[in-house]
């Protein structure tokens, strides 16, 4: 199975901006790189459930947004790095969460059933 970790949480005041990035090891089923998984981003709020974020193709030349998010937030991936990453740009104190990276082969990209591989979060703080 892929091996994720999420990295580039912290804390930040609203208006600012913070880079995730999520780095791959390992094969996912069929012996799959990472440069053959569509990725996805995913984040959870206190007291809420886990929700989509974005995601991107396998060549990411397809990206998938949630509303919430178009046009504040870039996913972009380097698959000569393994690696994924979310530019967050104008965060709002709503956009804290912990947020999870995912990888998948489903040929869906918005349904957290859609990804079979996750990492273990990394936490967003937007102060107002």
């Amino acid at each position: 199975q892929v091996q994720l970790v999420e990295s580039g949480g912290g804390l930040v005041q609203a208006g600012g901006s913070l880079r995730l990035s999520c780095a791959a090891s390992g094969r996912a089923g069929f012996g799959r790189t990472f440069s053959t998984l569509a990725m996805g981003w995913f984040r959870q709020a206190p007291g809420k459930e886990r929700e989509f974020v974005s995601a991107i193709s396998w060549g990411g030349a397809n990206t998938y947004y949630a509303d919430s998010v178009k046009g504040r937030f870039t996913i972009s991936r380097d698959n000569a790095k393994n690696t994924m990453y979310l530019q967050m740009n104008s965060l709002k104190p709503e956009d804290t969460a912990i947020y999870y990276c995912a990888a998948g082969s489903s040929g869906r990209y918005t349904g957290q059933a859609d990804f079979g591989s996750w990492g273990q979060g990394t936490q967003v703080t937007v102060s107002s």
